[in-house]
């Protein structure tokens, strides 16, 4: 369209971004745990014991989870997941999907405190505030923030020494990843996270797109301030990525399938370098989740080596 402006990877037609469309991130999760159930078997029974002095904490999410692993901090709570959680939890009670507890047993468990991801706040902090519940929303958008929040949860429950040990190894390994592609030039890259059914465009401002960022790439989104996008492949083949990564949420058996057949019947893939030159990745689910969790020093190594290979 002549004299039109509009950033080229956004949706042609009515051309807006997924948050800018009323629809947030959060509700496509929802919508995920109501299809796949993402759970366990749930335990009956209450763990009695407090958590840490007196604290009584649950865990609603599973990178949180594993934060307070790290920190060595018990829980009287955790999340349903077919993740594997650790062991340290076996036999805790589980408090239902991140997206929707079950309140009433949270309630039950008289917690001390509950911890969620901002990702989650705006759907879920009314909930726990009608409960008359204290949560605690940990920003995991991106490493940096992620570290933040695990020396503020140190400093909380008297972990400082865990958490700072934490926060190290990630520091340590920007610092190395900086000094080894110092100098090379930054490919570009797209990065889609599909869900069942559709894909979005993922931005700076998502947690794969941090890593990106740190691993040394650029991303093709330049000055959003959401965290995904909605897409038009036309409008994205004009930037033409160096780098296709692809990430797959909630059933990723079932969004690869989907991804490979976007990419056999839509001709336009075809035209796109990253396609011609074979760089099109499929990222691990288990690495690159929708929120920033401990396994990210070896998500970087991943991103690093499909960059800079």
């Amino acid at each position: 369209m002549p004299g039109d402006r509009r950033p080229p990877y956004l949706l042609g037609g009515g051309e807006q971004s997924f948050m800018q469309r009323g629809i947030s991130l959060a509700a496509v999760i929802a919508l995920l745990f109501m299809v796949i159930g993402c759970s366990s078997s749930t335990n009956a029974t209450a763990s009695e014991g407090d958590s840490s002095d007196g604290k009584r904490i649950i865990s609603t999410t599973v990178a949180a989870t594993q934060i307070m692993d790290a920190l060595e901090l018990d829980l009287v709570g955790i999340p349903k997941s077919y993740k594997e959680l650790p062991k340290r939890y076996a036999g805790v009670v589980e408090v239902g999907n991140p997206m929707s507890p079950d309140m009433e047993l949270v309630k039950s468990l008289q917690p001390t405190d509950v911890l969620s991801v901002t990702t989650l706040e705006y759907d879920l902090a009314p909930v726990f505030k009608n409960a008359g519940v204290e949560a605690t929303f940990l920003n995991l958008t991106s490493v940096e923030q992620m570290n933040e929040a695990i020396l503020k949860l140190g400093s909380k429950y008297d972990r400082e020494k865990q958490a700072q040990a934490i926060v190290n190894k990630y520091k340590e390994k920007i610092a190395e990843i900086q000094k080894s592609t110092e100098g090379k030039k930054a490919p570009t890259v797209l990065i889609l996270l599909g869900v069942p059914g559709s894909y979005l465009v993922a931005t700076e401002n998502s947690y794969i797109g941090n890593l990106v960022k740190l691993a040394g790439g650029k991303n093709i989104v330049q000055g959003e301030s959401v965290e995904y996008l909605a897409s038009n492949t036309e409008y994205l083949q004009q930037s033409n990525p160096d780098i296709i990564l692809r990430a797959a949420h909630g059933m990723p058996d079932e969004v690869i399938k989907m991804f490979d057949k976007e990419f056999q019947k839509n001709d336009i893939w075809k035209h796109f370098d990253a396609v011609k030159n074979n760089r099109v990745y499929d990222l691990e689910e288990r690495l690159f989740g929708t929120t920033g969790s401990l396994d990210a020093i070896e998500a970087l190594d991943v991103v690093k080596k499909m960059m800079y290979p």
